[in-house]
Formats: C-alpha cells, structure tokens, sequence
C-alpha cells in the first residue's frame, strides 16, 4: 500500500495501445477503488481560478478550495452535496451554485452543521478514494467516511499492534518528542529574529527559551526501556516541561497584540486558544486521513495512552506538524492584527472562513526534505508510509523538522 500512488489525484490515459501524441486527444480517466477499473471522466477541466481563497457560493454559504483543487472544505446551513456524472455538485435548495469534476478531489471537509449529502456522492467518494471529513464548529474531526480499500494492507497493522510491546514503539515515540521540541525550537527562533531588532528585550527571553528547548531535546536520547510502556513517564514529563517554557515564549512573541493567558483546550474562549485548536482540527483530519491511507490503525498509538474514542496514533503523528503548520499561522495572525470574531465561545464564522484558508495554504506550502521540495500535505502523508516502514523493521523514524 505504502507504494500506491494517490489514486484520487491521479489522471491516466485508458487506451495504452495509443501514444498521448496521437489526434485526436483521449479520453482521461479516475481509478475505480471497487472495481480496480480505469473509468472515463468525461469533463475536462483545464484549471481553476480559486487559488486557495475563499468563496461565497452564495449568502451564508462558503468554500475553501486548495490551490491544485485537492481538498475542498464546505460551510453553510441548508446545502445539499450531490452527484451528477462526474461532478460534485453543490445545492441550495433546488437551485445548484456549484459543481467540481471528482477527478480533481482528493478530500471533501464538511465544515459546518445543516448540510446534507446524498447516498450517491458517498458511494461515488468511496469509489475514488476521496475522503469526507466532519468539522465541528471549534474545528474538531468528528467523522471521517473513505474507502475499506484504503486500508485493506494488513501486514503493517499486525506489526504496529506487536510494535507496542517493543523497542520499536519506543523508538518511534521518543523521534516525535524529539521533533516537536525541535519544531519549537526553530518556530521560537523563526519570529525571533523579526524582534531582534524591534524589540531586544523580547528577543533575548525567547532565544533563551529557544536554547532551554535544545537541551531538553538531547535528554530524549538516553531514556531507555524495553517498550513504550517504561519511558512513556519520562518522555511526557520532558514535553511537558517543554511545552510550558514553548507557550510562555509564544506569549512574548504575541506581547499585548492580544490577551493569551497560555495553552487551554476545550472549552476555552481565549481567542488564540480557539484559533489553535480550529487548526488542529484541521490538521487532525488531514493526519487522520494519511493514517488511514497507510493501512495504519488510528486507534492504536504509542506515545499518547489508549482510551475509547481516542485515535491516539492520529495524535502521536500530529505532534511534528502542530508548530510548523497551525502555531506559525496563529501566530502570524495575531501579529498582522487581523481580527478574532468570538460568538458564543466560538470563533465566529468569518474568522473560521479567514483563517481556515490560510492553514489550508500552509498545508499546500513547500517544505525541503532530504533536499527535495514536497506540499507539507505530502509530507504527512510520507511520515504515515515512513512510520509503516519503522514498523516493519526496514527503516528507522525519522521525525519532520521544517527549515527556518
């Protein structure tokens, strides 16, 4: 599975008795998951012109849409999703304000309550390999619907389940304590050296805090043990002392822009929290949906403990990516003195919409691993395939630290 390329994505010509430079041009077609037929599209589209911005579909009803068109996330009370030929089409009411050729999505993100989808869209979905994922209103995955297909290799799941009682489990959790406190190291130096200059002061608090992170990295090394299990105490105890010197300086980076107390999660109405955990939110689901894309089991992690209903997997491959995807746009956020809407504890609705965008941009952004330029959303989807690999035993862990 780990060698498949993404079929959602991927166009291939279906008569390959016929170069591509023979008149008249073929015919492109999508990968059938259930069938594991080539299938026909008979829409061409050559390009879109969304490049990552927001849309209003029409009044209360909103979309975001990657620059390549990959993943679409829809809000807005009362619309329907549906299915005619190969297009997914968007309803309010009986009238239709918009359609997007399947062959063109990877992801659909539902992002608001009141919206209904049909059974053919689901089905038609599933087929392609495309995933529909469940917001809530704070930003939280609350579903995810995609293939069996998509998870049908076996092998990495069985070894992922023995992993846990050995080395290999401790190995991987101690690279992801290892790379999140280096992605806070280098997100504190990152906005540190726009206050070199402008505000010294500041400067020197958080590059102190930045060098306190590096040796609290290099004591994740020596931890030893024979599983997980044994070390779990002391690879949390090092994040946590980390991760309150991380927020503290988060906090002198922020100044007075805006009141931030530090980290609260649920339940919170400090309006950088709400920001953060909308981006988690969505940086949750598209990790989620990697794991699954692995042949991973989302429920069965290493570093974070097992509870019922918690992917603790989801959330041990998440830890690498919070600092360089979602605490970089909240921070240049505040920074820019862009506005924070709160409603009833929430972020309203057009802060949702604003600052989804920019961490969907950031997903499509670049960043150099082994010195080639990937989209960070391929990126996780490397670290999940990557992680089969340390599963298995053909490849050490190496966790994702971006370049600042």
């Amino acid at each position: 599975m780990e060698n498949i390329p993404d079929r959602a994505s991927n166009v291939v010509r279906i008569h390959p008795e016929y170069t591509v430079t023979e008149e008249p041009p073929l015919p492109l077609a999508q990968m059938n998951l259930f069938t594991g037929e080539a299938e026909p599209v008979p829409i061409e589209v050559s390009g879109t012109d969304e490049e990552g911005r927001e849309r209003v579909l029409e009044e209360g009803i909103s979309m975001v849409q990657t620059q390549d068109g990959s993943q679409i996330v829809l809000s807005g009370f009362g619309i329907f999703l549906s299915k005619k030929s190969e297009r997914l089409i968007v309803r309010s009411g009986k009238k239709s304000i918009y359609e997007f050729p399947l062959f063109r999505v990877n992801e659909v993100v539902v992002a608001s309550r009141g919206v209904s989808l049909s059974s053919d869209i689901i089905e038609a979905l599933c087929e392609r390999g495309i995933r529909l994922s469940f917001l809530s209103g704070g930003g939280r995955p609350y579903a995810m619907v995609t293939s069996p297909m998509l998870t049908a290799t076996v092998l990495s799941r069985r070894e992922q389940i023995l992993a846990f009682a050995d080395g290999r489990g401790l190995s991987f959790s101690k690279r992801v304590v290892e790379g999140k406190l280096k992605n806070q190291e280098k997100l504190l130096r990152y906005f540190g050296k726009y206050l070199k200059k402008a505000d010294p002061g500041h400067f020197e608090k958080v590059e102190e805090t930045a060098n306190r992170l590096r040796e609290i990295r290099k004591k994740v090394g020596p931890i030893q043990g024979k599983c997980v299990e044994d070390a779990r105490g002391s690879l949390l105890g090092l994040e946590g002392t980390a991760g309150r010197l991380y927020w503290e300086a988060v906090k002198e980076i922020i100044g007075e822009k805006v009141e931030f107390f530090g980290r609260e999660h649920r339940g919170t109405e400090n309006a950088v929290n709400a920001l953060l955990n909308y981006g988690y939110g969505i940086l949750y689901a598209q990790v989620w949906g990697a794991v699954l894309n692995a042949g991973l089991e989302p429920f069965a992690g290493f570093l974070h403990v097992d509870r019922p209903g918690k992917p603790s997997l989801v959330l041990d491959l998440v830890e690498e990516f919070r600092q360089p995807v979602v605490d970089r746009v909240v921070i240049s956020h505040v920074n820019l003195g862009q506005v924070i809407g709160m409603k009833e504890g929430l972020l309203d609705e057009e802060t949702r919409k604003a600052f989804g965008a920019r961490v969907l941009e950031r997903l499509e952004s670049t960043e150099t691993v082994a010195g080639k330029k990937y989209q960070i959303k391929s990126i996780i989807q490397m670290q999940a395939r990557r992680l089969c690999l340390h599963l298995r035993g053909e490849k050490e862990y190496r966790p994702f630290t971006f370049q600042w």
